[in-house]
């Protein structure tokens, strides 16, 4: 129980933590890759607007206050808090500026002039070494060939513009991101390693301390497991000791409406007893379920066998399908008492003159057994139907005090599949039929 407890906790904190990380990582290089592709833009903007050539930077990007351009004389007040701090503790105004006046000389561009019938014109490739004369004629056609899509990317570095000027020329720029996608993607790598090792060291963190995290809830699942084992195993002394009571009773005066109530009320909490005890030892982590070769078929059918006569005094049409030889590795004992749960609980909730089935195939595909006990009952539960699998859950109280149900049948059938290393699930079929599919790994074969 601690150690499911512990893989539930750490596997749930390191999906959470991974959501994080993954949402962390993904924003901070989105960004960063947008704002490699809206510097690229803003750079297209200003060479498109001045005919493929750059401006006065001083004229688009005026000096701040207390400032004046290098060659103004005045040069730049380092007393002027304003200009030194600047807007905010990251970002000065003379970063900011100098920025501005050095967007030249740090980008990479070609462009070439189209006529407005796609011909050739004038071409300039003097602010990039990587490409010739004869490739950029060759991107500009490519580029104009598909001219109704302003601005995109060519070979996957080239960010281009095409820009149509009044008298129907194009001029196609071109601007090369290579160094800023690669300083992307090495920041990429980066925080994907980072969030790797993040991870890794979240992990060992929160495993060690996982079991002081379950710790509470461990303790109060282990008192609650004593309780009802020391509460079954007392309680059967005083119900033996009733029913022997009983049965003197009766040979003095004979059997009676009240002797007949209370044995039936004995043999109930002896059926309650017995279920809180196999669950208890079922949710141990250390059972000792004896597996075998089990054959899965003369089981179901000695337990279906039992309720022949439970079905012919409810006149309940009764059908069983069971495919031979199915095997499983098993324990005997449990799987009887697991299709004795399942069978007894249809036959509960199956009203006169219904329907109970119950099949047994083999699954050559998923290579499980399939065990299946369907019946007809007054009203399908509502809502979750895995709830029917809780402790003492019961979804019509009124008739389960009617059919003498506890609610702890259906969550020892779980415990015994779940201990097989198979599944219980519950199903409805229309209105009025009820499923319950259990599915059990089949016997590996021998070679």
């Amino acid at each position: 129980m601690v150690k499911k407890l512990r893989r539930k906790f750490v596997l749930t904190a390191m999906l959470s933590l991974l959501l994080i990380v993954i949402g962390i990582i993904g924003v901070i290089n989105i960004v960063n890759f947008t704002q490699v592709q809206t510097g690229a833009d803003e750079t297209l903007d200003i060479l498109a607007e001045n005919d493929g050539l750059f401006p006065d930077m001083n004229i688009l990007f005026p000096p701040p206050e207390g400032m004046t351009p290098p060659d103004g004389g005045q040069g730049f007040d380092f007393d002027n808090e304003d200009i030194k701090d600047g807007p905010g503790p990251f970002f000065g105004a003379r970063m900011a500026y100098n920025r501005s006046l050095e967007i030249p000389f740090q980008s990479r561009y070609f462009w070439v002039k189209l006529s407005s019938e796609g011909k050739t014109g004038e071409i300039d490739t003097s602010h990039i070494a990587a490409v010739t004369s004869d490739e950029a004629v060759e991107y500009a056609a490519k580029v104009y060939a598909n001219k109704e899509k302003e601005r995109g990317y060519l070979s996957g570095q080239y960010r281009f513009l095409i820009h149509e000027n009044d008298d129907g020329s194009y001029l196609v720029l071109f601007m090369d991101c290579s160094a800023g996608f690669y300083n992307a993607n090495k920041l990429l790598l980066m925080t994907m390693v980072i969030g790797i090792v993040a991870l890794i060291a979240m992990f060992i963190l929160v495993y060690l301390f996982s079991g002081k995290a379950v710790a509470p809830v461990v303790e109060s699942l282990e008192k609650q497991k004593r309780f009802i084992t020391d509460a079954g195993h007392e309680l059967k002394t005083p119900l033996a000791v009733i029913s022997a009571n009983m049965d003197v009773i009766e040979l003095e005066a004979g059997e009676s409406e009240w002797t007949k109530s209370t044995k039936n009320q004995i043999k109930r909490m002896n059926e309650l007893v017995k279920n809180l005890l196999t669950l208890s030892r079922m949710e141990e982590e250390n059972i000792n379920l004896v597996f075998s070769d089990v054959n899965l078929s003369p089981v179901v059918e000695d337990s279906a066998t039992f309720f022949v006569a439970v079905a012919d005094f409810k006149k309940v049409r009764y059908d069983r399908k069971i495919q031979d030889d199915i095997h499983i590795n098993g324990d005997k004992n449990s799987v009887q008492q697991l299709c004795t749960i399942l069978i007894d609980n249809a036959m509960k909730y199956t009203p006169d003159e219904g329907n109970v089935n119950v099949t047994l195939s083999g699954d050559e595909n998923t290579r499980n057994a399939i065990l299946e006990i369907s019946n007809t009952c007054e009203a399908i539960p509502k809502g979750n139907l895995d709830r029917l699998f809780d402790r003492f859950y019961r979804g019509e109280t009124s008739r389960s005090r009617k059919t003498g149900g506890y609610g702890i049948g259906l969550s020892v059938a779980r415990a015994i599949a779940t201990s097989h290393g198979g599944t219980i699930e519950a199903k409805t079929e229309g209105d009025n039929t009820m499923r319950f599919i259990v599915k059990i790994p089949l016997m590996k074969k021998s070679l």
